[in-house]
């Protein structure tokens, strides 16, 4: 296989570009370099007549396959605020790039996302035309753990889940097992992961008339092993509550809150309570800005989404309309609380759900760049 670097591989094996992350010892978490290697080997393949189709898979410390992507590099994120170094700037800038290159990628382009696939992870598979999960995979979009908001497109994709799934998965970062993720649209099929080296070589070792070709003939290998198919067949998602859509429906994070109370009244157990006690883990003012992503999300374009996350992850880093940077920005003290320092006691700002206002939220979607300025303008 020919090394572009040694943290992402790549081969044309016939008409099929093959990308493996390997980079197993950070659960392949993109790093500037990745996002930069991605994009040149992607562009150069959607260049090139003679590939037909591409497949990305992540690797484990035992080999291929068995992790996919953790998200971006968050060390990196919180040395970068601290020192001040612009790169940070760049790679948010060249990761929505990337995520918007692949969405709109011109050629089939298949994603076999085994094990983790977390943050970036999402936003370098869930724009493939073909998204395959299995038994092993676990999918999240956790940034609201760090005090961040689920980017890399999250406005776009999330928002498009079934009901008010979107906005529940945004602001808890709950969990999917591959079957759960195909229930709310974020798969296509669920294989047992035993059968991902098979249809790994089929690619190796294709000889299709087209990439048409090739993807019916994955589609039929894959029919004859899989483990759900369709949203009608998969098993309800374990963490899903027929209270859950009228909870996340409602139009603030402190209104939720108050009627998951309710609910959780007397209970230490059940899905109200779970819940509620994970949104009193958050950031109260990354929540209510996740809310707000979402629900502006569900009716932007993809490009105008990434524009708008790329104003909202600006500001997370550079809050000055609350006086706040560095240390004191919630990004910062979320990745040192839970990745720097696992004390796991992050000091938000404000505390409380309810202490957050408008005002505290309206400025984050206001673009620190003129129009004709912005990073990413030339997205369409």
């Amino acid at each position: 296989m020919n090394r572009f670097t040694s943290d992402v591989l790549h081969e044309r094996a016939g008409h099929v570009g093959l990308i493996t992350l390997d980079r197993a010892h950070a659960l392949n978490a993109l790093s500037l370099s990745m996002v930069r290697e991605l994009t040149h080997v992607l562009t150069q393949w959607q260049q090139d007549p003679q590939v037909w189709a591409v497949a990305v898979r992540g690797s484990n410390k035992q080999g291929p396959f068995g992790a996919f992507c953790a998200g971006g590099d968050i060390r990196y994120f919180h040395q970068a605020a601290l020192a001040g170094n612009a790169s940070l700037e760049d790679f948010f800038t060249e990761e929505y790039s990337l995520n918007h290159l692949i969405q709109n990628y011109s050629k089939p382009y298949i994603a076999f996302m085994d094990g983790i696939v977390m943050g970036g992870g999402m936003g370098i598979s869930q724009g493939a035309a073909w998204r395959v999960v299995t038994e092993r995979t676990l999918m999240a979009m956790p940034e609201t753990h760090i005090g961040l908001f689920p980017d890399v497109g999250g406005g776009y994709f999330l928002s498009r889940c079934p009901g008010h799934s979107g906005e529940y998965l945004a602001l808890t970062g709950q969990v999917l097992h591959g079957s759960d993720a195909l229930t709310v649209g974020l798969a296509d099929v669920c294989l047992p992961s035993d059968a991902l080296p098979a249809l790994w070589d089929t690619l190796s070792n294709s000889n299709f008339s087209s990439a048409e070709a090739l993807l019916a003939d994955l589609q039929s290998q894959a029919a004859r092993t899989q483990l759900a198919v369709t949203v009608n067949n998969a098993p309800a998602p374990s963490w899903y509550d027929a209270q859950l859509d009228s909870v996340f429906a409602l139009p603030s994070v402190g209104e939720m809150v108050a009627v998951l109370t309710r609910l959780a009244s007397g209970q230490s157990e059940g899905w109200a309570a779970h819940t509620l006690q994970a949104l009193r883990q958050r950031s109260p003012l990354m929540l209510a800005v996740s809310l707000e992503q979402i629900r502006r999300g569900r009716h932007l374009s993809l490009a105008d989404d990434l524009r708008m996350e790329r104003d909202l992850v600006r500001h997370c880093f550079h809050t000055d309309h609350l006086q706040r940077r560095g240390t004191q920005t919630e990004t910062v003290e979320g990745i040192r609380a839970l990745v720097i320092d696992k004390d796991r006691r992050p000091h938000w700002q404000p505390e409380r759900i309810e202490d957050v206002t408008p005002d505290m939220v309206a400025p984050f979607f206001a673009s620190p760049w003129p129009e004709q300025a912005h990073p990413l303008r030339h997205l369409i």
